[in-house]
């Protein structure tokens, strides 16, 4: 390829032309570098010269509720979520629309219920409909078995396990690993910066109340022995927290013999409210032997939405300002 030169080029050249020419004068008379002198070179600037290249997503990499390495090239943009809490997470972190198949017990918020099912519940997982969503991310909870975990992870799935928190700080962290997980830390951030709000403001209220007794049924199926929960559970950590004393002193999850109930004479009961619990205060009242309890015979007993305290998910917080009137409602008038 040929190129003309215009005038202004070649008045340019001529200029650079005299000007070495008197450089080159004047170094015959008194040179700028002795003999000796190894001359300065000027460094080159190679920035103008350097291609852009776009900076890769940076891989993420975390360690679940099994203490296994979990990562991904990116944020998950496909998601199987396999317990509604992790389905309410996903939603409360505007993280939703990446959701392509949920468990058949996600039924909140109502956008999930329109999300396909990949089963569970009472029933098996549907692996095959799992495979076909082709998900870069399926979410599993504490509901969930490690056999079924690993039973994705060998058809070459990525499973990230949820566990169940055991305090609001379980909660938050959960709720900033699936920040990370999807692309939405501000989101996280910000949604943990107004739950610890609330949940300051109850606590600032409760400060100097006094410990009341409480009792916590989960199922009232059998009157006689309901089961109810203790140490090492989610409720219970919200009825301390809330300035109760629970009566139950087991482990986890177990029944209640009727008698030692009446003896523990709770101040406070709460049970579980569900479309599928028939239990009700009247019910409660109307139990045999159970109107000698001072919380029924105070008219305290209570209703909770399951779906507060059951699920290991934002409205915990819901779950926690619930109780928390139940137990001391002074605080709050």
């Amino acid at each position: 390829m040929s190129f003309v030169r215009s005038p202004a080029v070649r008045s340019v050249t001529g200029v650079l032309a005299f000007a070495f020419f008197i450089g080159a004068c004047a170094s015959t008379l008194s040179p700028a570098v002795s003999p000796t002198e190894q001359p300065v070179v000027a460094p080159t600037d190679t920035t103008a010269l350097a291609p852009t290249v776009a900076e890769p997503t940076p891989a993420i990499a975390l360690v679940d509720g099994l203490g296994r390495s979990v990562s991904l090239d990116g944020p998950a943009e496909r998601i199987v979520s396999m317990a509604p809490s992790n389905t309410e997470i996903l939603f409360a972190l505007g993280a939703g629309e990446a959701l392509v198949g949920r468990d058949e017990f996600s039924d909140y918020p109502e956008a999930a219920v329109e999300i396909p099912s990949i089963g569970g519940g009472f029933g098996e997982y549907n692996t095959e409909s799992i495979v076909a969503l082709q998900p870069d991310l399926v979410l599993a909870g504490g509901i969930n078995t490690p056999d079924q975990i690993q039973s994705l992870q060998d058809l070459g799935l990525t499973v990230y396990m949820v566990a169940n928190p055991l305090d609001f700080d379980g909660l938050y962290a959960n709720l900033q690993a699936v920040g990370t997980l999807t692309g939405h830390q501000t989101e996280a951030e910000d949604l943990v910066h107004q739950l610890r709000n609330r949940v300051g403001i109850v606590t600032d209220r409760l400060a100097g109340t006094s410990t009341v007794s409480v009792f916590f049924e989960v199922d009232g199926t059998d009157t006689t022995a309901p089961w109810s929960t203790g140490s090492g559970t989610f409720q219970d950590y919200l009825i301390r927290l809330a300035g109760g004393e629970n009566v139950v002193a087991f482990e986890g999850w177990g029944q209640v013999n009727l008698e030692d109930l009446i003896a523990s004479d709770p101040e406070v009961i709460f049970y579980s409210a569900a479309p599928y619990i028939p239990t009700t205060v009247e019910s409660i009242a109307a139990r045999p032997g159970w109107g000698v309890i001072t919380a029924v015979k105070n008219n305290a007993v209570f209703a909770v939405d399951t779906d507060l305290t059951d699920l290991p998910g934002p409205r915990l917080v819901d779950g926690f300002e619930a109780i928390s009137r139940g137990i001391h409602p002074e605080a709050f008038e």
